[in-house]
């Protein structure tokens, strides 16, 4: 028989723990030939998310958990629950069951037929926002085009990769991790799969525009340096804009025999000007800062306990 493990961040979930291990059992009652594990990574829950697995994992045996020390964030937990699994798949997914298990099935069936990664393409509710719509499409269209890497618009972590993958992502020691760069950039074999992203079961996300901000920069900076060749390209362009502007000036002055007088306009193109350069240092600094946590080499995570 063949073993799925499937890998679920929680933070905060007390509430839907119980609920989507439900789930996954009922989908796998209906699948032959296949036995399952589910590796919970409580990152660093503040609520009673632990004690709910320990008492899961002392009802049903397929029930695993890792307990990290802290928030050490989603791709961390991700990347934790990886490193432990032991399926001949893997499928990560999250705890609040906008992630619809039943599309387990699919994601078996996509894997059986010889692809390595079988990803999805999430496609929000009427419900949700328009503003969240068209945000969440610009991302994925910016994120594409500055990037080495082609990002799926609604792209998610629910993605299920075959174990020789999950040997590869194994032996990554990235400080920013980036798993849905990672899937594209390693190749493979790949297909995806639709699916209209449910509601939160219970309790709030804790994914607050901070987090989603920082998210965002670690996606851009992880799979490019073309954010550099920009700020090269910036400076260029307003040199030459500041010759081109200065030459007018002084043909102006030569032939109307007047100035252009005015403290507001100078300030303004000093205040211009410097909001570029801090930009432009801004952009640097963001990836010295990777290489600083990169070459200190700490661990993606910190395991305070597990029961296997």
């Amino acid at each position: 028989m063949k073993k799925i493990s499937i890998v679920i961040p929680a933070h905060n979930e007390e509430g839907n723990i119980s609920l989507i291990q439900q789930r996954i059992r009922e989908v796998f009652s209906t699948l032959e030939n296949y036995r399952f594990e589910i590796i919970f990574v409580n990152d660093g829950s503040r609520d009673n998310t632990q004690q709910k697995l320990e008492e899961l994992a002392n009802q049903f045996e397929e029930v695993k958990f890792i307990e990290l020390s802290r928030n050490f964030g989603h791709q961390p937990a991700v990347k934790a629950g990886l490193d432990y699994a032991t399926g001949n798949a893997v499928i990560s997914m999250d705890a609040d069951l906008q992630h619809p298990p039943e599309l387990i099935r699919d994601l078996i069936r996509k894997w059986e037929e010889g692809f390595d990664i079988v990803f999805t393409v999430r496609t929000y509710p009427k419900q949700i926002s328009r503003f969240k719509r068209k945000s969440s499409a610009l991302y994925y269209k910016f994120l594409s085009l500055i990037s080495d890497v082609n990002i799926n618009e609604g792209g998610s972590d629910f993605r299920l990769m075959d174990s020789s993958v999950v040997d590869v992502v194994r032996n990554m020691n990235e400080a920013d991790i980036f798993l849905r760069g990672l899937s594209n950039w390693m190749g493979f074999k790949q297909t995806g799969i639709p699916f209209t992203a449910g509601e939160r079961a219970t309790g709030q996300s804790s994914y607050n525009l901070k987090k989603m901000m920082k998210f965002a920069f670690t996606g851009i900076t992880a799979f490019s340096v073309k954010p550099l060749y920009m700020a090269a390209y910036l400076g260029f362009l307003f040199s030459a804009f500041a010759v081109v502007g200065y030459g007018i000036y002084v043909i102006h002055s030569f032939v109307a025999k007047t100035e252009i007088s005015g403290w507001a306009s100078l300030i303004m193109t000093v205040v211009f000007f410097g909001g570029i350069q801090l930009i432009i240092l801004g952009i640097i600094g963001i990836y010295l800062g990777k290489i600083f946590k990169q070459v200190k080499e700490r661990p993606n995570y910190i395991i305070r306990s597990k029961n296997f």
